[in-house]
Parts: structure tokens; sequence; C-alpha cells
């Protein structure tokens, strides 16, 4: 993607005021065939491995990270009986199956990067996006259809999501908080051009998400190659 540098993104400063912390970056010329599966199947399982001490209800509950991400969804007033982030949700699946579901060689090792490190990440393909991403408030205009969903949601005005468009056409919630991504951007087998979240919250210094994503960034260079562009700093 050779206008990857010239990518328009756009972090609304305000959100840091309310707990909102992330390091965004692209990764550009990624080849998901270049290592072969059992090596990173081999990486993941070893990340699970080591979480599985920790994977446990008491210490999920009362984690700092984990509870960060549920006080900064109840200061957006969104129900948190059920709607963990990305990383909670992941340490649930380890602690009642044992594993997390295997997904596909480039979201696989984000995913694995997410136990290690307790912070919410995501990829979005590249090429499905429009005009940009803003991480900004949601309006309630937006369109959102969230991944493995039949049909669109609608979007609750005053959360805080990355959303593409930027003015151009319908904008689309790309990702709602740091917890549901889109059927639109999922990242599949064959996707070489990604937008990184690496989000945190106020438990997070931003040196820890700084270092969460130098972690996820080398690792996908070492599996898959390709070029890192930063966008936003913590």
């Amino acid at each position: 993607m050779a206008a990857g540098k010239e990518f328009d993104f756009h972090f609304d400063e305000a959100l840091r005021k309310r707990g909102v912390t992330g390091a965004y970056s692209l990764l550009l010329g990624a080849d998901q065939g270049r290592t072969p599966p059992e090596e990173i199947s081999s990486f993941v399982d070893g990340v699970v491995a080591g979480v599985r001490q920790r994977a446990v209800r008491d210490l999920i509950a009362s984690d700092p990270v984990y509870a960060g991400f549920r006080e900064l969804h109840k200061s957006f007033e969104v129900p948190t009986r059920k709607l963990f982030s990305a990383s909670e949700t992941l340490i649930r699946y380890v602690e009642k199956r044992g594993d997390i579901p295997r997904i596909g060689p480039l979201v696989d090792v984000y995913n694995a990067v997410s136990l290690e490190t307790k912070l919410s990440l995501g990829a979005h393909d590249l090429a499905a996006v429009t005009g940009g991403i803003s991480v900004r408030l949601t309006t309630g205009a937006e369109r959102y259809h969230p991944v493995g969903a039949a049909e669109p949601e609608p979007v609750r005005p005053g959360e805080y999501g990355y959303i593409d468009g930027n003015g151009a056409g319908s904008p689309e919630v790309v990702c709602r908080l740091e917890v549901r991504q889109s059927e639109k951007t999922k990242v599949t087998p064959a996707t070489r051009d990604v937008f990184l979240i690496v989000q945190g919250n106020a438990a997070t210094s931003p040196a820890d998400v700084q270092a969460g994503h130098d972690r996820l960034t080398g690792l996908l260079q070492r599996f898959f190659g390709g070029e890192v562009v930063s966008l936003h700093r913590p």
C-alpha cells in the first residue's frame, strides 16, 4: 500500500482524559504464509500455557488492567455485565476451555500478545477501510456490522469507537470500544496491509502501552515481514 504513510488517522485527545490510551500503527506488506503454521502455533501454545496459572475467575475479576477496562466502559455508560474488553474475553476463554480460538496466522499472534500484555489489541484490513480512521465518540448515525453477525446493529451515541469514513460517505464503526470488530475490516489469511490497535486504560501507563505495541509489531515482522508505520503514541 504505497499511500500507507499518508494514512488519515485522528485520535480525539478528549478521550485521553477519560482513560482511553493507545498506540496505533500500520503494518504494510505482511505475508501470512511466510512462516510455517506450526511455528506460529508453537508460539501461541507457549503463550497460552504461560497464562493458564492466572486464568482463574477471582484473579481475572481483581486484576487492575481488566478492571480498568470495565471501569472505562462504565464511565461511558456501557453495560459491563457481558461486554468485556477483548483481552478479558481471551483470558476467560483460557479459563473455560484451556485455549483461545485459532482464527488465522496474524490474528492468532495478536491475540497471543493481548494475553501476554492484558492490553486490548486489534487489526483491520486496510483494503476495506474508507477514508482513514478516527478514534472518537459515536453519534449514533454510524453503521456497524459486528464480525460474525448476520445483520448490522444500531450504534449507541456517546460511546468511543474506531470509525472510518472521516466525512467521506457514511461513517462505519470498525471496532466498538476496544471490544468487537467489524465484519467489513476483519483480517483474513489473504490480508497484507493492516491498521493495528494497542489500547489500554487508566490502569496502564503510556510506557506499558508502547511496550505492548512494540512487542506486537516486532513479532508480526518476525513472522510475516512488512513495514511498520507509526501513527500515534500513547
